[in-house]
């Protein structure tokens, strides 16, 4: 079969989230990764003040993680977790449930963020029909909500591009109104003081649909991708207070909350509140393998257990569920946070973290920076007729200074390697103020 592309050639990479035409006009390249550091073709180092996307939370290249997934490459490069077990996964599945919130010790494994979501949201639905509860069958998400992309974590989600280019996606979903509030919360440190009442919206939606048709809420405790929103003081207990009255299950997407990024294992433990299910992936691999999982309380296992009327109890499932790699690469991460303290680094910086973002607030074209854990978001003034551009420019300037940072929409979203240094921090502040001067 003849050979029509060119091996260089960058056509055929349809990338996912990019601005294809632009990037393959000019691109940025990465070949290797170390540490803090990713490396350019010609051997320059670019600081990673994104963890990747959120994922790399114990720095790149990590000696105990590679060492793990090489030896398991070797001894078990395979085996399906249908109706076969092998023991990488009961071990992983285990030492998850040692970190996760008390009770919430039924782990399900998928292959990302994605994946997490919708098994969560079909273990909602189960778990509601398995209790004679079938009627119970909405799913409430959020406005600027990010959960995936797939047709669940699409139809949960809340920002309008992702949504707007594939048909009605999955029926009988709602939206809570998002908390972000610029006009009362400006340059908040940590999280804002306004906003508690935005969870009351769910009381609306309970008058509207009624709570006896209502399975689950899913929202992110921190909005990631929508472009770096923190709950209000007191608006996740709050919601927790409603679905826990209205009968409703309370799913927290931690995919990039989870591990150490807000200075405690997951967001459930920082904000002290109890969900029934926590979607989970990043970091729980520190990336070196594609892995998701998602925890469930005991009483929503055993429920959907004993209610099956057939031996598999619940249809689902991916070919990659607990696949050997990932375990093996997980209980690496795992071992590698917990000997070096990453979570409570990432606490004990946090206050040197927010100071530095925050001595961003007189800087070009910034009008709200917003701060939590090690998360960053640096909100820009738009250009006017051309919405996201600065931005990029800002994320294409850093770049080429030797720094990595993310954009979504006009905010500059940051989320380092729980390993960063002090100094590392100020050469990634320095340099984005340095970029924002240089842009129109």
């Amino acid at each position: 079969m003849p050979d029509t592309v060119r091996p260089n050639s960058l056509d055929a990479f349809w990338m996912p989230f990019t601005p294809n035409r632009q990037f393959k006009a000019d691109p940025r390249m990465i070949v290797r990764a170390e540490g803090m550091h990713y490396y350019t073709p010609e051997g320059r180092a670019i600081i990673d003040g994104t963890s990747g996307l959120w994922c790399c939370a114990a720095g790149h290249a990590r000696p105990r993680i590679v060492a793990a997934i090489q030896k398991a490459a070797a001894e078990l490069d395979y085996a399906t977790s249908f109706n076969l077990g092998h023991p990488l996964a009961f071990e992983f599945a285990n030492r998850l449930a040692g970190i996760l919130p008390e009770g919430m010790d039924r782990i399900a494994f998928t292959n990302s963020g994605s994946e997490s979501v919708d098994t969560a949201l079909k273990i909602a639905l189960a778990y509601q029909r398995a209790r004679g509860k079938a009627g119970k069958f909405r799913l409430i998400g959020r406005e600027r909500g990010y959960h995936g992309v797939n047709f669940g974590g699409t139809s949960v989600g809340g920002i309008t591009r992702n949504r707007m280019m594939f048909g009605p996606l999955v029926g009988g979903v709602d939206h809570l109104p998002h908390t972000l509030d610029i006009a009362r919360n400006a340059f908040s440190r940590g999280q804002p003081q306004h906003g508690a009442k935005f969870a009351d919206a769910l009381e609306r939606l309970v008058q509207l649909h009624d709570a006896s048709t209502i399975a689950a809420v899913i929202v992110e405790p921190v909005a990631g991708a929508t472009g770096v929103i923190m709950p209000p003081k007191g608006y996740l207990q709050r919601l927790r207070e409603l679905c826990t009255r209205h009968d409703i299950l309370l799913i927290f997407d931690e995919v990039i909350t989870g591990f150490g990024r807000l200075g405690a294992p997951f967001a459930a433990h920082r904000f002290e509140v109890q969900p029934d299910i926590i979607s989970m992936a990043k970091a729980i691999t520190n990336a070196a393998v594609p892995m998701g999982a998602v925890a469930a309380s005991r009483k929503i296992y055993d429920t959907i257990l004993e209610a099956s009327d057939t031996p598999i109890e619940f249809f689902h499932g991916y070919t990659g569920s607990g696949h050997p790699l990932a375990c093996a690469a997980g209980i690496a991460t795992l071992d590698t946070y917990r000997e070096e303290g990453l979570f409570e680094r990432a606490a004990e910086l946090e206050p040197y973290w927010e100071d530095a973002l925050h001595s961003l607030r007189d800087a070009s074209h910034v009008i709200d920076i917003r701060n939590l854990g090690l998360i960053g978001g640096i909100e820009l003034e738009p250009r006017s007729g051309a919405p996201t551009q600065r931005a990029l420019d800002v994320h294409r300037a850093c770049f080429d200074a030797g720094v990595l940072v993310r954009t979504t929409g006009d905010i500059i979203a940051l989320s380092p390697p729980l390993i960063i240094e002090k100094a590392q921090i100020d050469h990634i502040v320095g340099t984005i103020r340095e970029a924002l001067a240089t842009v129109a």
